[in-house]
């Protein structure tokens, strides 16, 4: 479990570390490599899930994303078409929607295709309220499980994969900042 600390205690570990239990559950296989990352957004809950529900629009706030195409009506079993900016050892993606749980704020995909080397990569990313700094804030923890491409090892792996989710991270945090200063939240159409 990777995050940043900022001076949150004991209490929001053991918070954190039962929400990877409840909602980050993953089969690693043999060749596989898995971890779960953490971001303290200073946002409320409701505002960075209207980013992170939009599995047709990932480019709102992740920055490797170029365009994207979603067929479908965003239900189980949805799929994207995902363009990576230049300078990522891929250029396309292909992806499908395994869970979109409003009420629980949890979002599952699982890449299918593409020309890189993430083969059967599944990741969870859950929001969780919490307070920062006497304001309402968001707990996000994304966990991935992918396998260990030929020629490389389980923690070259994992750091490549963590640096991809800790940049995007950053950005939903940048985002979702921002429209919460602004006092602006998105709709979130059910």
């Amino acid at each position: 479990m990777n995050g940043n600390s900022n001076g949150f205690g004991s209490a929001a570990a053991v918070a954190a570390a039962d929400y990877i239990r409840r909602h980050h559950l993953h089969e690693v296989g043999e060749n596989q490599c898995s971890s779960a990352l953490l971001k303290h957004i200073k946002a409320p809950v409701p505002l960075v899930w209207s980013l992170v529900r939009r599995f047709d629009q990932p480019q709102k706030y992740k920055p490797f994303v170029s365009r994207c195409v979603a067929q479908g009506n965003l239900e189980i079993g949805s799929l994207r078409e995902v363009d990576v900016k230049s300078g990522l050892p891929a250029t396309t993606s292909t992806e499908r929607l395994e869970l979109l749980d409003d009420d629980e704020h949890i979002l599952c995909i699982k890449i299918i295709g593409g020309d890189h080397r993430l083969k059967n990569y599944s990741s969870i990313i859950s929001l969780h309220p919490e307070i920062i700094d006497g304001r309402p804030g968001t707990l996000v923890i994304e966990s991935f499980v992918v396998d260990v491409p030929e020629g490389n090892t389980r923690d070259e792996t994992c750091y490549f994969v963590e640096a991809l989710i800790k940049c995007n991270l950053k950005s939903l945090a940048d985002v979702s900042e921002g429209l919460a200063v602004q006092d602006r939240t998105e709709r979130i159409d059910l």
